[in-house]
């Protein structure tokens, strides 16, 4: 692990159905050291459990905690900000979900509505002008709504395993740029979690 991470303890939140062994956020668990949240039940998700996953994760951390999570689970961490508005140092969202669109799988609905507060803490957005799941306008209104720098893949599909996305090494330059975000923010001086 690179040295400027070793001020952080990052947490994996998956989406619907987790994240396959292929799937980059599987190959950056083992990168980066993380933790990924334990939810009980990934096929048919339940917001309180998913919350209470995170939230399990999240108080596992001994340093400043950094989400980094995919689709519905950029949902979950924009649900879990409403409640514990500062228990993140920050989060990296790819291809937030759009739990409100008409096609959206009825598992999804429990999510839904979104959450349109500001995030409390360094975030950023990561969003497809192909994802299906996402169209770019409602990408665009999401991190307008969350107040979190959007960056755009062109044709990244749900920037997943079936739209190519393995290792995704490009997509840590994004991570580099939370974590500047993060210590500009705590001006240099990052608080350490004490059990």
């Amino acid at each position: 692990m690179r040295a400027d991470y070793a001020d952080f303890d990052f947490i994996i939140q998956p989406g619907w159905n987790n994240s396959a062994p292929e799937h980059w956020q599987s190959h950056w668990q083992q990168l980066l050291g993380a933790r990924r949240v334990d939810n009980q039940e990934w096929n048919t998700p339940r917001l309180e459990d998913w919350l209470a996953g995170l939230d399990r994760a999240v108080d596992a951390s001994r340093r400043p905690a950094v989400v980094i999570a995919h689709s519905l689970g950029c949902v979950t961490v924009a649900h879990y900000a409403r409640r514990h508005p500062h228990k993140l140092a920050g989060a990296l969202l790819v291809a937030p979900a759009d739990v409100e669109r008409a096609s959206a799988p009825a598992e999804l609905l429990p999510f839904s509505p979104l959450p349109t507060e500001p995030l409390p803490f360094a975030a950023r957005i990561v969003a497809s002008d192909t994802d299906p799941f996402c169209l770019p306008l409602r990408s665009a209104r999401i991190a307008s709504l969350w107040q979190a720098p959007l960056t755009w893949l062109v044709d990244g599909g749900h920037i997943n395993v079936a739209s190519g996305h393995h290792q995704w090494e490009e997509g840590l330059a994004e991570l580099d740029a939370l974590l500047a975000d993060i210590r500009a923010k705590e001006g240099g001086a990052l608080r350490v979690r004490r059990a």
